[in-house]
Order: structure tokens, then sequence, then C-alpha cells
């Protein structure tokens, strides 16, 4: 018959046995912090330098290709009736691919949309204004017997957090570094 073996993770934590080991260990935890947010920032000035070396390689291929497109599109339009059948089409194939004409929606632009909302009522034009309903969390948590029950609904218990902040130069002395 086999033993029965539980077996827990090992601990790779140092857990601090003294006040001064507490206070060490915040202050390693400061440095430590300070040095990942060297190297975030380091990655970010490199990636920036990188996205701008192959932007820079790509802007002459850009601007080849939007002066070819440009050039296409305009000898495309002096010969749309012939090229659309006279309209039937909206699309011409070419041996390397095609070219299209296709509708774009009109766009709206709403300036001031408290007061369009307020004019679209008062003309009675409530079919273009949105209502949105959602499920008000915080009235929930302030009244969680109220829904206690209702399928879909959980309301979990408040909890604590751990939080470590170190002091960063010249925080110690009050004075900002």
């Amino acid at each position: 018959m086999k033993k029965a073996r539980i077996k827990t993770p090992a601990t790779n934590w140092p857990v601090p046995e003294s006040r001064d080991e507490a206070a060490d260990a915040v202050a390693l935890i400061g440095d430590l912090t300070r040095t990942i947010e060297r190297i975030q920032i380091d990655m970010k000035e490199e990636m920036a330098q990188v996205k701008k070396k192959y932007e820079e390689l790509a802007a002459p291929h850009i601007e080849e290709r939007n002066a070819l497109t440009e050039g296409l599109r305009i000898w495309a339009e002096a010969n749309r009736k012939a090229l659309t059948q006279g309209g039937k089409v909206k699309y011409v194939r070419l041996p390397t691919g095609e070219i299209k004409w296709r509708m774009r929606p009109p766009s709206v632009t709403i300036r001031g949309a408290e007061q369009v909302l307020q004019r679209l009522k008062e003309a009675g034009l409530t079919a273009f204004i949105r209502v949105k309903e959602s499920v008000n969390r915080e009235a929930i948590r302030e009244e969680p017997e109220a829904v206690a029950g209702i399928p879909g609904i959980k309301v979990g218990s408040a909890g604590e957090d751990f939080v470590v902040e170190p002091f960063f130069e010249g925080e110690l002395s009050g004075q900002e570094g």
C-alpha cells in the first residue's frame, strides 16, 4: 500500500525576520522598481528608433504607391464610361488586378451633442436618439441584499490588498528629488 504524499510548492520568497530586514526589503523593492522603469524606458526609446528607421525606409515606397494610385485614378476617371460599360459595372478587371468604385455612406458630424439631443427631443425625433441601458454595479454594491437570488448576479466579498510603496530619492527627508 502506497503512503499518501502531500506535496506543497517550496517557498522561495525571502521572509524578513525583523523590522530592519523589512525596511531593507522595501528599499530593495524600490531599487528594483526603478531599475524596471529604466529598462522599460530604454525599451520604448529603442522601439521608437526602430519604428522611425522602418518608417523612413517605407516612406519612398508609400510616396511612389500613392503617386501611382492617383495617376491610375485620373486615367480611370477619364475612361470610366468605357471601363464600366456605360456605368453597368463598378469595377474593371485588369490582368494584374482590379480597380473599383465604391459608394461610401454619407458622414454625419455632430457639434454640440447636448444641444442637438435637446433639439431632436423638442422636434419629436426620438428615433434618432440612442438609449443605452446597462446594469448599475455601484447601486448593486450599495444594496446587495436587494438583488439576492437574481440569476446572473453575484456579489463578491470585499478584499484587502497588500501594498508596498518604497520611498524614492529625497522622499525620506520630505524633499522631492
